[in-house]
């Protein structure tokens, strides 16, 4: 009894509903057949290759992340090595057949593989397949021999004949390209950057320092680490005293020299902002160009970038300038701009 009820007043219902389909499929299927064809609609405008190259690049970086990362290796056995240093290898999977090699030196306190977590030259490898090399100091005040008078002549001794047998590893073992071998660094890696690029002219094509000081500025004779003359920025010399002492130490060397980027903060307190000058002073010097940059542009704000002896990404000397910037000066994506300026983007 209670059923009855709903099941008479569900049929006027259901034809109500049948006569309003009715009614509106002929306009259903007019839309429809009227409904202009896919085809139809333009087709986008090709990219230019300006636009296209940051689609490559991230093509690139998705399929590198898919793939697994390769690991940090630490090498030992490497060879000549008088300081005892530490070797630590960053090798991507797809590493190029005769790859270019970028030395990437720490900070004091650092380590090689804290430079490599902190840093994305790893992957950036990954997208270019070159080889990373992470020297790690082993003394307890983890800074790197850029004092001594060990350190700043060819085979003198102490960290740069360790370095140098790193490079040399990695060249035979890895059938790396010599024309291509770059230093970079931060604070004392960039002194010692600064160290590498004077002491062997004949390996190192490029290099880029962030927050360092010119070569030999640190210079001690009495076992010190530290010089607090050169870290004030009261050592003030002219290019021509500057680029002797490079020049002093490989005597008798008239190949090419390096090109070097430099890297500073006005408001470094630890390794004060003249030393930024004097670094300019020096390697203009060494290569040979005037004082006067050939280029002036700020690339991001804050930044003053100049350029010497040409105006392009691979000038012989760049300095960029950051206003306000302190002694941390390295952020992530410079390491992507260190890469343009060694050549390894091929951009």
């Amino acid at each position: 009894m209670p059923r009855t009820p709903h099941r008479t007043a569900r049929r006027p219902l259901r034809k109500a509903l049948v006569a309003l389909f009715a009614a509106l499929a002929p306009l259903l299927a007019a839309t429809f057949l009227t409904a202009p064809a896919a085809s139809a609609a333009p087709p986008p405008e090709p990219p230019s290759l300006a636009q296209a190259a940051p689609d490559a690049g991230a093509a690139r970086d998705a399929k590198a992340e898919a793939a697994p990362r390769a690991a940090l290796t630490q090498i030992t056995g490497f060879g000549q090595n008088p300081s005892n240093l530490q070797m630590y290898l960053y090798v991507p999977n797809n590493v190029a057949r005769k790859p270019a090699v970028v030395v990437a030196v720490h900070y004091c306190t650092g380590s090689g593989p804290a430079m490599y977590s902190g840093t994305e030259y790893a992957s950036l490898a990954d997208r270019y397949g070159f080889i990373v090399v992470y020297p790690s100091v082993t003394r307890s005040s983890k800074c790197f021999d850029v004092a001594s008078p060990q350190a700043l002549r060819r085979g003198g001794g102490s960290d740069p004949v360790g370095i140098k047998s790193m490079v040399d590893w990695t060249v035979r073992t890895y059938n790396a390209d010599t024309s291509r071998i770059f230093a970079t660094g931060i604070s004392s890696g960039a002194m010692m950057t600064n160290v590498l690029l004077g002491v062997y002219p004949d390996v190192f094509a490029a290099g880029a320092a962030f927050a360092g000081v010119p070569f030999a500025c640190f210079a001690t004779t009495n076992g010190s680490e530290w010089n607090s003359e050169c870290a004030g920025g009261r050592i003030i010399r002219s290019p021509q005293a500057w680029g002797d002492l490079v020049r002093g130490a490989y005597p008798g060397y008239n190949g090419p020299r390096p090109r070097m980027q430099l890297w500073h903060g006005t408001q470094d307190d630890v390794l004060r902002y003249p030393n930024f000058g004097e670094e300019i002073k020096q390697w203009t010097n060494v290569r040979g160009v005037g004082q006067t940059p050939s280029s002036t542009d700020s690339p991001q704000n804050g930044w003053t970038r100049t350029r010497y002896g040409g105006t392009g990404d691979r000038a012989p000397v760049e300095g960029i300038s950051m206003q306000g910037v302190g002694h941390n000066v390295y952020a992530w994506g410079m390491g992507q701009r260190v890469l343009t300026f060694f050549g390894i983007t091929g951009q």
